[in-house]
């Protein structure tokens, strides 16, 4: 089954059969439902919507099925059309809407798409409000507006540049540095909206942007997780095009890696903690990032006097801390920017303009910017699911099997050894049991993931 209902949003594959796939009967559906719940959220006359996507190939078409069904429901419809997530986040913000929804899959291949789902402050649902969604898509109580209610759609095409404006604003921002340093970079958009957000936002700030698949058509030229093994081309181009350094966003620009100028990934863990260090800087405080991201996020804050706190996987969950711990950055670190000075989600906008002015003020390289940190290494690997696993029970025999380390249950099975760590989760996104690791060497994070996964496997007995 490829329909994954959670609180990351309605996400599935294009095509196949109702209710197993996201067939244009199940858009409709929790389309609906989430109309349904936001009128629900606030007593009033009329309720507005923001609505946006990145351009994979079915987005067009499940973004007419979404609007349409809101305005059936008697909600007006703000259409942003190709966007970004926290374009879309923004949106919401600006228009005082009741919600959005953003049509994406992230950095799922192109087959698939999802409703990503936000309240009315521009934020994800908290797992109540999505569990409520769900509930009404299953229920049979949907009630649609009469003919003389219905709602409208008014296109706005302007969020983008509105986005990047207020970026320019930020007093962390320093607009004025980054264009003295005639920086040249490439940006790799994996053919979606970052495309068209990312190279405006550099030429905004007086950077040069050599554009290598920003052509905004959903034809993914690779995997689109931003990941070493995907961005050869990107890191061959930094070098032969004598780049500062490259830009790979995810296809919907809230995921953010960084290529050096020699062509060697900076590293995705790293975009969260360099931009940390700038902000912790200038405006000390606490961060907040996921169980699931690299300790040097914690020596960072912890060397600019700051405390750090790990949450939950899953941006709802960074946020709801942020807040608790009135952090003043945090993120996650699969290269996820959250910086509250301008809104609570990943953003990788502001992202890029906080790390470029950093590098302009210290007037140094990519790679010696990289140089200040611990390096710690990480491994990411996974195991599909098929029905037979029972994934809770194999978690609660790992946590007996090491009862004698450091756990932490609050997300799947966290274990803290003295010198690397291990963290098993079910994914919110795919239906697989995530396996992350972090070492000081490459070599003991995979060997501690691969140790972890065949004991998995020898617990599960396959």
């Amino acid at each position: 089954m490829t329909l994954i209902k959670s609180i990351s949003g309605i996400r599935g594959t294009i095509g196949g059969t109702q209710g197993e796939n996201l067939t244009p009967i199940d858009a409709v559906k929790y389309a609906a439902a989430y109309g349904s719940w936001v009128k629900q959220q606030r007593n009033k006359e009329t309720h507005r919507v923001v609505v946006g996507r990145d351009a994979r190939i079915s987005g067009e078409m499940i973004q007419q099925l979404v609007m349409n069904t809101l305005v059936g429901m008697g909600i007006t419809v703000i259409d942003l059309n190709l966007s970004t997530t926290p374009t879309v986040e923004m949106a919401v913000m600006l228009e005082h809407a009741d919600g959005g929804i953003i049509l994406t899959a992230s950095h799922n291949p192109k087959q698939w798409n999802a409703l990503k789902l936000l309240n009315n402050k521009g934020e994800f649902l908290s797992a109540s409000d999505g569990q409520k969604i769900l509930d009404i898509a299953e229920g049979s109580d949907i009630e649609f507006a009469e003919v003389d209610d219905l709602g409208e759609i008014h296109r706005n095409d302007a969020y983008i540049d509105i986005h990047i404006d207020e970026i320019l604003e930020l007093p962390l921002v320093n607009a004025r540095a980054i264009k003295s340093c005639n920086f040249k970079v490439v940006v790799d958009a994996v053919n979606s909206t970052g495309g068209i957000a990312i190279p405006a936002l550099l030429e905004a700030l007086g950077v040069e942007p050599i554009k290598l698949y920003c052509t905004p058509n959903g034809q993914f030229p690779h995997n689109p997780e931003p990941l070493q093994e995907h961005l050869g081309d990107l890191m061959k181009m930094v070098v032969d095009e004598k780049a500062d350094f490259g830009i790979v966003v995810d296809p919907d620009v809230d995921r953010l890696a960084f290529v050096d100028e020699n062509g060697e990934m900076f590293g995705e863990e790293y975009t969260l903690v360099a931009v940390a260090d700038y902000v912790l800087q200038n405006t000390p405080g606490n961060t907040v990032s996921n169980m699931s991201s690299s300790r040097a996020l914690r020596d960072v804050t912890e060397k600019h006097g700051g405390t750090y706190t790990a949450s939950a996987v899953g941006e709802v969950n960074v946020v709801e801390k942020m807040k608790e711990t009135n952090a003043v950055i945090g993120g996650e670190g699969n290269g996820g920017i959250i910086y509250p000075e301008l809104h609570y989600g990943r953003d990788s906008l502001v992202g890029v303009a906080l790390f470029l002015s950093f590098l302009a003020e210290e007037k140094t390289t990519v790679s010696e910017i990289r140089k200040k940190y611990t390096s710690y290494f990480m491994s990411k690997k996974k195991i599909e699911l098929t029905p037979q696993l029972d994934v809770d029970a194999i978690l609660k025999s790992m946590e007996e099997k090491y009862v004698s380390e450091n756990i932490n249950t609050i997300d799947g099975v966290k274990i803290d050894f003295a010198e690397n760590w291990v963290h098993l989760r079910k994914s919110n996104t795919e239906p697989i049991i995530r396996i992350y690791t972090e070492a000081k060497s490459q070599k003991e994070a995979d060997n501690l993931a691969d140790r972890i996964i065949g004991e998995i496997k020898a617990v599960a007995g396959v």
